[in-house]
Parts: structure tokens; sequence; C-alpha cells
């Protein structure tokens, strides 16, 4: 059957691949907002890379709450 460890790594290529059909499918005047570099797409993409599933996520979460007017820069996970 499937252990947790595989369980965990498939989430983990969802997730990425989500992200990737966004950076494909979305609209560029909305990829195109993002105050911060790396974008919040590519941001998530590297949490998730570096932090795993959950962890990344939420970390990816957290920098699409503060990508706002006010805030901007860079910002690596």
């Amino acid at each position: 059957m499937f252990t947790l460890g595989y369980c965990i790594v498939r989430l983990k290529r969802i997730i990425l691949c989500i992200v990737r059909l966004y950076q494909h499918f979305a609209p560029d005047y909305i990829r195109n907002r993002c105050r911060f570099e790396p974008s919040c797409s590519e941001y998530m993409i590297l949490a998730v890379s570096q932090y795993g599933a959950f962890k990344g996520t939420r970390k990816g979460i957290q920098r699409l709450k503060r990508c706002n007017p006010q805030g901007g820069g860079y910002d690596w996970p």
C-alpha cells in the first residue's frame, strides 16, 4: 500500500503542478501585479521545494497575504 512518505511526496508534486499551471494559464495582468521579487508563485515553488508540502504552502500563503501595494521588495523563502 501507500506509505505516509509517498503520500507527502505526491502532495508536494501536486502543489507544484498547480502553481505551474497558474503560472502558465493565469492572465498577465494578474501575474504581473506582484510587488515582490521573486514573484509570489515562484516563492511558493521555492518554499514547497525547500520546506515540503505543509510548511512550504503555509509560507507561500503568508507571502500572498503580504503582497499588497504597500509591500514589496526582495523576499526569499
